[in-house]
């Protein structure tokens, strides 16, 4: 799956992610999604709190680094096995998952970056 069908499908045209959308796409369960991200699973299943700036935010930026690192990895799969898993030796080995839980995802976008433009890990 490309990383273009990837953001449509996950995205409304009110340009919100729709987390059960992108729970299907990722295979799997909200209950996850909610963990994988650092939220309630209240604020990725509930209507009025998927809404919310903080979830929003939260969610956008899980979708954006799981599309950046698709382009290189295979596809949405193994980025989100990347997101989860690989540890990042700039942040003591912590994953990308743990960073955008703690609420640096700025700085994952960061490292990714630099990656991209040829930077060091």
């Amino acid at each position: 799956m490309a990383p273009i069908n990837f953001l449509q499908q996950v995205i409304s045209d009110e340009g919100l992610v729709i987390a059960g959308t992108l729970a299907k796409v990722l295979h799997i369960t909200q209950t996850d999604l909610a963990e994988v991200t650092g939220l309630s699973l209240d604020s990725v299943s509930k209507s009025a709190r998927l809404r919310s700036r903080t979830t929003q935010a939260r969610l956008k930026d899980t979708v954006e680094i799981i599309n950046r690192v698709a382009q290189w990895s295979g596809g949405v799969g193994r980025a989100f096995a990347w997101f989860r898993s690989q540890p990042l030796p700039s942040f003591g080995d912590k994953t990308a998952e743990d960073l955008v839980k703690e609420g640096r995802a700025d700085a994952v976008k960061a490292y990714l970056a630099r990656i991209a433009a040829g930077g060091y890990a």
